[in-house]
């Protein structure tokens, strides 16, 4: 029957419930938390964790906020190359790329810096591609209610790259279409030749 371990003071004295679950962590692995290199891991661990997932606590009204404006401007509006990282939900690894998204206004415009904060609401959750590209579009669609929305994620995911299968250069694309994107196959050609690299 396998022993619990004590831990010195300094590792037991955590300042959340999640850093000790780390600490525990760390001790199932095979490793000591009360040696020097580890002694700060949990605190350091556990912000990570927080800072990567604190997009369950906003929504993306909240995150737009003001920032519509009434304009008459009604042709494609594009952002391309949004970094993103997310986590899967599946092995809590990493996985990161670059987010494309447009819309078609119908009178009213957002300002362009909430695009890429709707990106990493989304993408600080536990995630699969498709969910994140599909949620980013629905938010989009919903404060915005423009003519249409598109989105194409491109993703490299560390659960394919470090184990399982181990492909380094496999890549992940999806993509949502609504509205006039959905429809039109000559906005959505627009789209696509908008997005591509040179």
């Amino acid at each position: 029957m396998q022993q619990s371990v004590i831990y010195p003071t300094e590792v037991t004295t955590f300042r959340s419930r999640g850093e000790q679950l780390v600490s525990h962590l760390l001790d199932e692995l095979g490793e000591d938390p009360s040696r020097e290199g580890l002694l700060a891991t949990p605190s350091r661990v556990w912000k990570s964790l927080s800072f990567l997932t604190d997009g369950y606590g906003q929504d993306a009204a909240e995150v737009v906020g003001d920032a519509v404006f009434e304009e008459r401007y009604d042709e494609l509006v594009v952002v391309r190359d949004i970094e993103f990282f997310s986590l899967c939900e599946h092995h809590m690894l990493p996985f990161f790329g670059r987010a494309h998204i447009a819309y078609l206004p119908d009178g009213k415009i957002v300002g362009l810096s909430k695009l890429p904060r709707l990106v990493d609401l989304f993408s600080h959750r536990l995630q699969v591609q498709e969910r994140l590209t599909t949620q980013i579009a629905d938010a989009l669609e919903e404060v915005l209610q423009p003519r249409g929305v598109a989105v194409v994620l491109e993703g490299s995911h560390l659960c394919m790259m470090m184990r399982g299968v181990q492909k380094q250069n496999s890549q992940t694309v999806t993509s949502a279409m609504r509205g006039t994107f959905k429809d039109d196959a000559r906005t959505r050609a627009e789209f696509f030749e908008l997005i591509k690299r040179v």
